[in-house]
């Protein structure tokens, strides 16, 4: 398995077109061949005394901040999902984004410990 997640802010103001822009591209990534989907708002978020999840993405007064992942196969199959969705058609209608993208942190991870119920 293998984790793509990120954590972004997200205007207060476009809190529902961020979930249909999520849903739009986790139907393509799912689509396209991912494991797992998840997009989640701040709900119990402490602001930290040296960093936290606001001050990762530099929030504004006026934002929230989402955090997400998808789960793949393996990293090659993360990387041929993001290659494919990059030359998706549909990933085009995707670029005016309602959260601000430059402030978005991500990365691949790969798991060291996975336990389930």
């Amino acid at each position: 398995m293998y984790l793509e997640c990120f954590v972004t802010p997200v205007p207060l103001a476009n809190l529902e077109a961020y979930r249909a822009h999520a849903e739009m591209f986790g139907k393509i990534v799912m689509e396209l061949g991912a494991l797992s989907y998840v997009e989640a708002i701040a709900d119990d978020v402490k602001e930290g005394k040296w960093t936290d999840f606001y001050r990762a993405v530099d929030r504004k007064p006026d934002e929230t901040v989402y955090v997400g992942w998808i789960t793949f196969a393996s990293r090659a199959k993360r990387d041929e999902i993001w290659a494919a969705f990059m030359a998706d058609p549909r990933s085009e209608a995707m670029k005016d984004m309602p959260n601000d993208g430059k402030r978005m942190i991500f990365g691949g991870f790969k798991p060291i410990l996975e336990m389930k119920a």
